[in-house]
């Protein structure tokens, strides 16, 4: 989708140093866009954003899941905070700790796929702890200011695009599982189709009580009926999984590249550290001299691509349905939010519009079965929000992707791209892409036949015959207004014209309004 420009003020603004956000959908960058116009930071943005997102891509993310959200100040200082999913089950003994899953089949053009689903897939629900959270720490404008677009989208609905009806589409089994899923995703008994309305009027009322029905969420009337339902439905989730849960806050993944540094989601995460990895073994060697569609540089990719995949093999990892948000402001302050709810368990909260998330019915999340791990133990996932530094210090890129294991591939060749070859921003993610996927190298359409010829003859090739969401989804921003959408997965961008900030607000008298703290031990 093409860049637009945004302007607070018709008369008076200026491009002279815009801010700049890219996401999953134009819906959600006008959120974040109204609010850098506003004077908000690139945190108020992002988190903007992420509220959402919630709404107008709510087959990607949901505020019943998790993600990662890595922050930069114009001063330097940065700071990966972590509101992922953590394992249930606490006051439980563990023979009560069984999975009880309902198996709901998806059905992708390519294949049917089982998915496990229903109330015991859901793990401890991070999302709104962690926007909250954030805010809190790094925002500058009023809460009600940051959740306001997102109000008016839930209330008044939003237009299905072509994509999220796709998505739709693919997981109507799980969207549609119980009632209170149908009376949002099909409201007259049919799916919602492309151009049709997505209305949410119980997410509106519950964002428009914020803080305080995050509370509930958390520790009150909501959180205790999570755990009535879930224990009634074989679920996991306890009242006391709800009011542990804690944001972690962490110092970000740093690797050098090309002079320059790569700042990234740092462990128990696993996604960072496989893109450092990747990064460390493809600049080994100085940039391909034929350029970015040469064979050699191709066959590089492969190489690190297989290299790394055989190394991931190892460890456990959260794939599938995921969004990000990419955001600079006009004071050099930039957010890279990675968000996730897998494909949905399919139980709506009663009351709130939120499907909670199905993060324990992750095959390739739990390699030692189901379930194995203790409760209040963080998730492992694949994404990685991350930041690219100049050679000086300064803010190069801000970027980040969903596509399950092609995260990390996708956002390898568009940091190749910008840091090797000196691509702009949208040339960069708009470029043909490649991965592989353990037996063959997948191309998308656009190389030049005669390299991938040369390719093929190292490595099965399939070449696809259009661009497609599966190669992941890289919304990507550079300071000074470069910045795309994914096309793939129907992202946008905007470029805001530079705006007095709004006035800092007194930390003092601001209190946290869920109780997040650092755990124990963390810096």
């Amino acid at each position: 989708m093409a860049t637009h420009l945004f302007y607070p003020d018709p008369v008076s603004a200026r491009l002279s140093n815009p801010g700049v956000v890219a996401a999953g959908h134009d819906a959600a960058c006008r959120a974040a866009a109204e609010l850098l116009a506003a004077g908000g930071n690139a945190c108020d943005a992002a988190i903007g954003a992420g509220f959402a997102s919630a709404m107008c891509e709510p087959a990607l993310t949901s505020l019943g899941g998790g993600g990662f959200l890595l922050s930069r100040r114009r001063d330097g200082r940065a700071r990966c905070y972590d509101f992922f999913v953590d394992t249930p089950g606490r006051g439980r003994s563990p023979s009560e700790r069984e999975p009880h899953f309902l198996p709901v089949t998806v059905r992708f053009p390519g294949a049917d796929q089982v998915f496990h689903c229903g109330v015991g897939s859901v793990a401890v629900p991070g999302a709104i702890a962690g926007f909250l959270h954030v805010h809190h720490r790094e925002g500058r404008m009023p809460l009600c200011d940051v959740v306001a677009p997102a109000i008016a989208l839930a209330r008044d609905g939003i237009e299905l695009n072509a994509e999220q009806a796709y998505f739709l589409g693919l997981l109507r089994p799980i969207m549609t599982l119980t009632r209170h899923g149908s009376a949002i995703f099909a409201p007259t008994g049919e799916l919602l189709r492309e151009g049709e309305r997505l209305v949410n009027r119980d997410l509106a009322d519950f964002l428009a009580g914020l803080p305080e029905s995050a509370a509930e969420f958390y520790s009150g009337a909501l959180a205790a009926r999570i755990a009535r339902d879930m224990s009634e439905g074989g679920g996991l989730v306890t009242t006391a999984d709800l009011a542990a849960f804690r944001v972690a806050e962490r110092a970000p993944l740093e690797v050098v590249y090309r002079g320059g540094t790569l700042l990234t989601n740092p462990p128990p995460a696993f996604g960072g550290a496989l893109l450092a990895r990747s990064l460390a073994l493809l600049g080994r060697d100085p940039p391909a001299a034929g350029g970015p569609e040469s064979p050699e540089h191709l066959r590089s990719l492969v190489s690190v691509m297989a290299q790394v995949e055989r190394e991931r093999a190892a460890g456990p990892v959260f794939s599938r349905g995921t969004t990000h948000v990419s955001v600079c402001d006009a004071q050099g302050n930039a957010a890279s939010m990675s968000m996730s709810n897998g494909e949905g368990s399919g139980y709506v909260v009663p009351g709130t519009g939120i499907m909670l998330n199905n993060m324990l019915g992750e095959d390739d999340l739990h390699p030692g079965g189901f379930h194995a791990a203790p409760p209040g133990e963080r998730v492992a996932s694949m994404m990685s929000p991350s930041l690219l530094l100049d050679a000086q210090g300064g803010l190069r890129l801000v970027l980040g992707s969903g596509g399950s294991k092609r995260i990390r591939t996708a956002m390898l060749q568009v940091l190749s791209l910008v840091a090797d070859f000196d691509f702009p921003v949208a040339a960069a993610v708009r470029q043909p892409r490649i991965h592989w996927d353990g037996e063959c190298v997948q191309a998308e359409p656009g190389l030049p036949g005669a390299t991938l010829a040369a390719l093929a003859a190292h490595r099965p090739v399939n070449r696809w015959s259009e661009r497609n969401l599966y190669f992941g989804g890289v919304n990507a921003v550079a300071p000074g207004g470069d910045a795309a959408g994914d096309p793939r997965r129907g992202g946008a961008s905007r470029i805001v014209a530079a705006a007095r900030p709004a006035p800092d607000r007194v930390r003092a008298a601001v209190p946290d309004p869920i109780r997040s703290r650092r755990p124990e031990g963390e810096a």
